[in-house]
C-alpha cells in the first residue's frame, strides 16, 4: 500500500510510505530556503514533481492522509486540476484550489476510552476527493513507535507525548493486540510552557513568541544555577495549584489555567526576591525534569508487569537534558527518541497511523537521510572557484586550514538537527571556533556547537559516550579532552553528541577517520548549514549567496572563494588540490 501523509500547519511536510518503507519526507523549511517551521505551502504540482522524482505519481497513491489539528478552517488551499482526473483529483495546472477545512482534532487531552487509532474519513463530493485524518497526538505516538527498535522487535512500549498544545500524556502500545492504552497525563502543564515561562525573564522577554525560543533557552540555562530556594518555591506553587484542582475533573482548560497561574506566581516571586533570571530559568528546567521523572516512575510502578520500553515524542523531547535525565533514572530498560520528535515528523506519523490501520504493518523501514537532495543550481558569476576534492583531501583542508566547511552531501537529514549531510563542519581544537561559528550564523554567543564523533571513539572523549546518532542527549566532555576540543564544550562542560558509524553515514565516517589520522582527534564541530531563521541550504548557490564560508564541499568538489587568503594559499602551495580547477 502506498500512503501519502501531509502535515498542513507549522513544520509542514509531505511523506510517502510504500509497503512499510519510508520513501521520503520533505519538510517545507528544507525547500527553497523557506523559514523555519513553515506551514505546508507548496502546490500539488510541486508535490507531484517530488513524487515523480522518486518514481511515483498521485495515480499510484492508495491513501491520502492529513495530520489532525484544531482549526475550524485550515488555512491551506490545495490546488486542484479539474481537467485531469487522478486518484484523488489533485494536481495544480489551474488556479482552482481545494479548501481542506475538516480534519481529526489535535488530541489536547485524551480521555481514557478514546481510540487514538480512530481513522476519520472526509469527502469533498464536488471534487470526488476522499482523505483520512488522525489526531495530531496520534501522529506523534506512531512516528516514534513505528520507527523504534521496539516495533522492529515486535515489542510493547510506553509512549510519552509532550507537545506544545497538551500536557505530557502517557500511552502504552500492545503490539500483538494492536491497541493503545491511555494511561493519562503526568502533570497539568502545557508543553508550550517552556517558551511562555521563559518569555517572562531576560533575555527572552525581548523576543517574539516563536518555536525557536525553546532551543535558545535550553542553551542559555547553562549560565544559571539550580537554586534550592527557587526549587522549594516551585514545589510549593505547584502543590497549591494541583490541590485546588483535585476535587475537579481535569481537562485542557484547567491545564491551561494552571500553566498560566504557575508562571504568574513564579514571576511575582522572582520580582519580590530579586532573583537572577538565569537561575530562575535553570531551576525551572530542572524542576520540569524532576516532575517528568517522578510521575513516570509512579505510572510504571503501578504497572509492574508491563515491558519497560519508552518512546518519547513531541517538541519537549528535543530537550536533551530531560532526555538524559529520564535515561539516567533507569525507570526504563530502553528509551527511544526519533530524530524528528517534534512536528517535523507528523507527516510520517499520520502516514504510520494509516499504515497500521489499513496495511496492518507496525514497524516502518526508514533512513534518517530521506529528505530533499542537493538541488542543481547555476553558479555563474560567483566569487568561487572549484576543483575535485576527495574526502581524504577534505580532511586535510579541515586539518591544515582550521576553517569551517559547508558540507552538503546526498539527501538531507529529517528533523530539526543537522546530522552531517547539511552541516557546517570544522576542527574543534580552537576555543575561538565556537565564537566564529556563532558569528557566521548570527547566533548568540552562549549557543553551543555540537560534536560529530566516530562511534568507536566516543567513550574515550565523552561520558557516557554511548551511541547517540541523532544528537538527542547530553554527554559530559571528559576532563582530559576539554582542552583538546574546547569548541564543542558547552558552558556547563556538556556536549550534544552525535555519534556516527559506517553504516549510518559512510561519507562522514570516512571523513572523521581521515581527520583522526591527521590530528588524533576523532570528531569535528557540526552545526546546521542555513540562513539565519531558514531551513537547510537547498543548493550550493544559496551558500555562495550567504557569502560567509570560504569552503563548500558537494559531491566530490570543493568550492572556494577566489580572493580569500586561505584559498590563495591553497592554490599556491597545494598542487594536489588545484587539479581540474574551474571558475564556477
Amino acid at each position: 500500500m502506498i500512503i501519502c501523509g501531509i502535515k498542513l500547519t507549522h513544520d509542514g511536510a509531505v511523506a510517502l510510505i510504500d509497503d512499510g518503507k519510508l520513501i521520503f519526507s520533505y519538510e517545507m523549511e528544507k525547500l527553497d530556503n523557506m523559514p523555519r517551521h513553515s506551514d505546508f505551502s507548496i502546490t500539488w504540482e510541486k508535490v507531484e514533481d517530488i513524487l515523480l522524482s522518486h518514481g511515483y505519481s498521485f495515480k499510484e497513491v492508495d491513501r491520502l492522509v492529513f495530520d489532525g489539528w484544531d482549526f475550524y478552517t485550515i488555512n491551506a488551499h490545495l490546488p486542484l486540476n479539474q481537467q485531469e482526473q487522478l486518484s484523488f483529483n489533485v494536481a495544480s495546472k489551474t488556479d482552482n484550489s481545494l479548501l481542506i477545512d475538516k480534519l481529526a482534532d489535535y488530541g489536547h487531552f485524551v480521555e481514557k476510552n478514546d481510540n487514538i487509532l480512530k481513522q476519520e474519513s472526509f469527502k469533498i463530493p464536488a471534487h470526488s476527493l476522499v482523505y483520512n485524518s488522525y489526531k495530531h497526538v496520534s501522529s506523534h505516538v506512531f512516528a516514534t513507535y513505528c520507527t523504534s527498535p521496539f516495533a522492529k522487535k515486535g515489542e510493547d512500549s510506553y509512549i510519552l507525548v509532550w507537545d506544545g498544545g497538551m500536557p505530557p500524556q502517557l500511552f502504552y502500545y500492545r503490539y500483538d493486540e494492536n491497541i493503545v492504552e491511555n494511561l493519562g497525563y503526568l502533570f497539568p502543564f502545557m508543553g508550550y510552557m517552556y517558551i511562555t515561562f521563559s518569555h517572562e525573564f531576560e533575555p527572552f522577554n525581548l523576543l517574539n513568541d516563536h518555536l525557536s525560543v525553546a532551543g535558545k533557552v535550553m542553551a542559555y540555562v547553562a549560565l544559571g544555577n539550580i537554586d534550592a530556594m527557587i526549587m522549594d518555591k516551585f514545589r510549593k506553587i505547584y502543590n497549591e495549584l494541583i490541590e485546588d484542582e483535585e476535587s475537579l475533573n481535569m481537562n485542557i482548560n484547567r491545564v491551561m489555567k494552571i500553566t498560566t497561574e504557575f508562571t504568574r506566581r513564579s514571576k511575582e516571586f522572582c520580582d519580590t526576591e530579586k532573583i537572577l533570571h538565569a537561575n530562575m530559568l535553570a531551576t525551572f528546567q530542572f524542576f520540569l525534569q524532576e516532575l517528568l521523572i517522578e510521575n513516570l516512575e509512579i505510572k510504571v510502578k503501578e504497572r509492574p508487569n508491563l515491558l519497560k520500553n519508552l518512546c518519547f515524542a513531541g517538541g519537549s523531547s528535543l530537550n536533551i537534558k530531560w532526555n538524559s535525565g529520564i535515561r539516567k533514572s533507569r525507570i526504563f530498560n530502553e528509551m527511544w527518541v526519533p530524530p524528528f520528535p517534534n512536528d517535523a515528523g507528523s507527516a510520517i506519523g499520520t502516514a504510520c497511523c494509516e499504515m497500521i490501520v489499513s496495511d496492518n504493518k507496525r514497524a516502518l523501514e526508514w533512513n534518517v537521510y530521506s529528505g530533499p537532495p542537493v538541488m542543481e543550481s547555476d553558479h555563474t558569476a560567483s566569487e568561487y572557484s572549484s576543483n575535485d576534492c576527495t574526502i581524504e583531501e577534505l580532511a586535510k583542508i579541515l586539518y591544515e586550514y582550521n576553517e569551517p566547511v559547508v558540507f552538503m552531501n546526498g539527501l538531507a537529514e529529517m528533523g530539526p538537527r543537522s546530522l552531517g549531510n547539511r552541516s557546517i563542519l570544522s576542527a574543534a581544537v580552537s576555543p575561538e571556533m565556537k565564537k566564529l561559528l556563532n558569528e557566521m550564523k548570527g547566533r548568540e554567543d552562549y549557543r553551543p556547537v555540537a560534536p560529530i564523533c566516530l562511534e568507536e571513539n566516543a567513550m574515550e572523549v565523552f561520558d557516557p559516550g554511548m551511541p547517540d546518532p541523532y544528537m538527542l542527549y547530553e554527554h559530559m566532555v571528559r576532563m582530559d579532552w576539554k582542552d583538546k576540543v574546547p569548541a564543542i564544550c558547552h558552558l556547563d562542560g556538556t556536549a550534544r553528541l552525535q555519534t556516527v558509524n559506517y553504516n549510518q553515514n559512510s561519507t562522514i565516517h570516512e571523513l572523521l577517520t581521515h581527520y583522526k589520522k591527521l590530528s588524533g582527534i576523532p570528531l569535528l564541530c557540526n552545526t546546521s548549514a542555513n540562513f539565519n531563521g531558514k531551513g537547510f541550504f537547498p543548493d550550493v548557490k544559496s551558500v555562495m549567496e550567504w557569502n560567509k564560508a570560504n569552503f563548500i564541499w558537494n559531491h566530490g568538489r570543493i568550492y572556494f572563494k577566489i580572493n580569500s587568503t586561505y584559498s590563495k594559499n591553497l592554490l599556491k602551495t597545494n598542487g594536489d588540490y588545484v587539479k581540474n580547477t574551474e571558475n564556477v
